[in-house]
C-alpha cells in the first residue's frame, strides 16, 4: 500500500445546507471527485469520511469506500486533519501503513486527473516537501488591504500605495482542493501547514470554495461550460 485518497464529506455543513451532495450537471457533487481520483490512477484506495447515510450512498455508487466518521468528528468545529488523522488510524489498526495520502475536498469539482499526478510530482523535488498544497492567487492582492481604525478606514501595508502590481510580493492562498502529505511526518505533526511545504497552483477558475449559496451558482455557471465541453 502506497498511496490513499481521503475525501472528508460531513452532513451537516450550515451555510449551504448538504452542500457535498448538491447536483451539479445532474450528479451530486461528491462524485466528481471520487471520479477525478479514479482517473488520476494514483490510489490504492479512495475512501470517504462521512456520518451521513445519503452521502454514504453516494459515495458507494461512485465507487469509493466509506468509513464511518466518529459523531465528535462531525461536529461543526471539527477539523479536516482530526479526519484523516481518523481515516490513518482505521488504516493502522488493518496494518495498512500508505506512504502518502492524499486529502481531496468533496467540493473539489473542477480539479482535474493531472492535478493530482503533477502536484505529487513534486515530491521528487531534490528538496522534496513534507506536504503539498493546492494554492491559487487573490483575486484581490492582499496588500491592497484597508482596515478600520475609530471607524475610517487606513492602508494595512501603506508601504505598497502606489507600487505597481507587478512589484507586489507573489502571495498565495490554500484554495480548499486537495492536500498531499508524507504520512509518517503527518503522523508526527497532524498538519497541513508543515516546515517543508510546497504549493501546486491551480488556476483560480478550478478552484472555486463552495461555502454559500453565491458560490453554487458561480459553480454551476463553470459547470455548464467545463462539462458541456466533455
Amino acid at each position: 500500500m502506497n498511496r490513499v485518497a481521503i475525501i472528508p464529506a460531513r452532513g451537516g455543513s450550515k451555510r449551504l445546507p448538504r452542500k457535498n451532495v448538491l447536483p451539479i450537471q445532474g450528479k451530486p457533487m461528491l462524485t466528481y471527485p471520487v471520479q477525478t481520483a479514479q482517473k488520476s490512477k494514483m490510489f490504492d484506495r479512495i475512501i470517504v469520511s462521512t456520518e451521513d447515510e445519503e452521502i454514504k450512498q453516494v459515495a458507494l455508487e461512485a465507487g469509493a469506500e466509506v468509513f464511518q466518521r466518529p459523531e465528535e468528528l462531525a461536529r461543526d468545529r471539527a477539523r479536516v486533519v482530526q479526519v484523516c488523522k481518523h481515516v490513518l488510524d482505521v488504516l493502522g489498526g488493518q496494518n495498512i501503513h500508505p506512504e502518502f495520502f492524499c486529502c481531496i475536498y468533496a467540493t473539489a469539482i473542477f480539479i482535474i486527473p493531472e492535478d493530482i499526478k503533477n502536484s505529487f510530482q513534486l515530491f521528487n523535488q531534490e528538496q522534496s516537501p513534507d506536504v503539498v498544497m493546492g494554492v491559487s492567487e487573490f483575486n484581490l492582492h492582499p496588500v491592497q488591504a484597508l482596515e478600520d481604525k475609530e471607524g475610517f478606514l487606513h492602508p494595512k501595508w501603506p508601504e505598497y500605495l502606489g507600487v505597481q502590481s507587478q512589484f507586489h510580493p507573489r502571495l498565495v492562498a490554500s484554495n480548499g482542493t486537495l492536500y498531499w502529505a508524507r504520512t509518517s511526518c503527518f503522523e508526527q505533526n497532524p498538519s497541513f501547514y508543515c516546515k517543508k511545504l510546497s504549493g501546486y497552483t491551480i488556476p483560480k477558475q478550478r478552484a472555486i470554495d463552495l461555502d454559500t449559496q453565491e458560490d453554487l451558482e458561480l459553480a454551476r455557471l463553470v459547470a455548464e461550460k467545463v462539462f458541456a465541453s466533455k
